[in-house]
C-alpha cells in the first residue's frame, strides 16, 4: 500500500514546493506560487504549510458525486450520450468574481466535503453505475492534483476514462504529470485579455494559453474550450475576433469552442444574464474565422448546440440541451453524407443517458 493510500482521509504530502531562504515554503503547483508561513493555507485553501512542507488537506474528501451527461462538462466530441461520474473538492486557485459554483469553489468550511472515498472505490462505483468516464470538476482539479491522479490511475485499471474540467492555471511540471493520466479536458478560457484575468479572476492569461498549447500539441488528450460570456466584460466583437483567431491559428480548426451564458452570481449580481443574441453572434464570429465546431451553452438553442459537418453542412449530432436526437456519423466517426471525418472520440452508436442528473452517495456502496 502506497503512502498516499495509507494517509487516505488525512493530510497528504505533496511534491511541488520548496523552502525559501526566509523559512517560508513556496507552493509550486500553480503560477500563484503562494509563499506560506507554518500553518498558513494557500489561496486555494486546500494546500497548506504543515511542518515545513506543503500538504493537501482534502485527499479522499469530496463535495459530492453526481452522474451527469458528458455534454454537461461540456464535451460534445467525446463519447456523446454517455454518463460521467463527476466530483470535486472544496477550494479553488482562482478568485473569479463571477464564479458559477461559488458554494463549492469558494468554500472555507471543511463540512462542505460530504462524502469520503478512496480512488479505488470511485473507480469501482463508476463502473458499477455504468459510467464510461470520471470527471474532475465543480472546483478545479489542479488543486487536488495528487487525489485526482490517484483516482485516474484506479480508473484506468478498470477501463474508465478521465476528464479534467479546469481553468488550466497550473505550472509546467505538475501539468505534465497531471495530463499523463487524462483522456479529455474542457478548459475555461475565461477571456482574451490579461486585464480581465487580473481584475476578475486574480490570475493571468498567458499561463492558460500555455496550458492550451501544451495539451493540444504535446499530449493525446482530447481538448475542448469554454468561454463564459459576461456582458460588457469579454463579449466585444474585437475580443471575440482575437480569441477565435488565436484558437484557429494556435490550436487548430478542429478544437471545439463553447460560448456559455453568464447568469448573475457570487460577486457579480449587478450584471444581467447574457442575451441569446450575444452567444449566437460569438458563435458566428468563430465560424467565420474558420473554426469547425462552435457551440452555444446555458441557453435553449438546438441549432447552436448541434454538431454539423464542416464540409457538407449535414447535421451530425442533434442536441437539445443535453438530449441527443439526430446521429449521422458512421462507425468511424465520419459524415454519412460526404464521408468527412468529424474530429473527436466517437463510437458506432451514441450513449442513451440523456439529460438525467443522478446524485450518488459513495458510502452507500459496499
Amino acid at each position: 500500500m502506497s503512502d498516499m493510500k495509507e494517509s487516505f482521509g488525512d493530510t497528504m504530502p505533496t511534491r511541488y514546493w520548496h523552502v525559501l531562504e526566509d523559512g517560508r515554503v513556496q507552493c509550486d503547483l500553480c503560477p500563484r506560487l503562494c509563499k506560506l508561513h507554518e500553518g498558513q493555507r494557500g489561496l486555494c485553501f486546500v494546500r497548506a504549510n504543515q511542518n515545513g512542507a506543503i500538504v493537501l488537506t482534502t485527499y479522499g474528501r469530496s463535495s459530492g458525486y453526481c452522474i451527469d451527461p458528458i455534454e454537461k462538462k461540456p464535451l460534445n466530441h467525446f463519447l456523446p450520450g454517455t454518463p460521467v461520474l463527476s466530483f470535486g473538492t472544496a477550494g479553488c486557485n482562482l478568485a473569479c468574481k463571477f464564479c458559477q459554483n461559488w458554494d463549492i469553489s469558494k468554500s472555507r468550511e471543511m463540512d462542505t466535503l460530504m462524502d469520503d472515498a478512496s480512488p479505488e472505490k470511485i473507480a469501482r462505483v463508476a463502473r458499477e453505475m455504468g459510467c464510461r468516464s470520471v470527471a474532475y470538476t465543480y472546483n478545479d482539479p489542479v488543486i487536488f492534483h495528487e487525489y485526482a491522479i490517484d483516482v485516474a490511475k484506479a480508473c484506468r485499471q478498470l477501463g474508465i476514462k478521465n476528464i479534467a474540467v479546469t481553468a488550466g492555471y497550473v505550472s509546467p511540471e505538475p501539468r505534465a504529470e497531471f495530463y499523463r493520466y487524462m483522456d479529455a479536458a474542457n478548459i475555461d478560457l475565461k477571456a482574451f485579455t490579461d486585464e480581465f484575468y487580473y481584475k476578475l479572476t486574480g490570475a493571468h492569461l498567458e499561463p492558460v494559453l500555455d496550458t492550451l498549447k501544451y495539451i493540444k500539441h504535446e499530449t493525446q488528450v482530447w481538448l475542448e474550450l469554454t468561454t463564459l460570456l459576461i456582458p460588457g466584460k469579454n463579449d466585444s466583437d474585437i475580443e471575440l475576433e482575437q480569441l477565435t483567431q488565436w484558437v484557429k491559428s494556435e490550436l487548430g480548426a478542429e478544437v471545439p469552442l463553447h460560448f456559455s451564458a453568464f447568469h448573475p452570481d457570487w460577486k457579480m449580481q449587478d450584471i444581467p444574464a447574457t442575451p441569446t443574441a450575444t452567444l449566437q453572434r460569438a458563435r458566428q464570429i468563430g465560424l467565420n474565422n474558420g473554426l469547425h465546431y462552435v457551440y452555444t451553452g446555458n441557453i435553449h438553442d438546438k441549432t447552436g448546440q448541434s454538431t454539423y459537418c464542416h464540409q457538407c453542412g449535414q447535421i451530425l449530432i442533434g442536441r437539445d440541451w443535453y438530449e441527443l436526437s439526430e446521429w449521422n456519423l458512421d462507425g468511424k466517426g465520419c459524415c454519412t453524407q460526404c464521408g468527412t471525418r468529424c474530429a473527436g472520440h466517437f463510437e458506432e452508436k451514441p450513449g442513451t443517458w440523456g439529460g438525467r442528473r443522478q446524485p450518488v452517495r459513495l458510502h452507500e456502496h459496499a
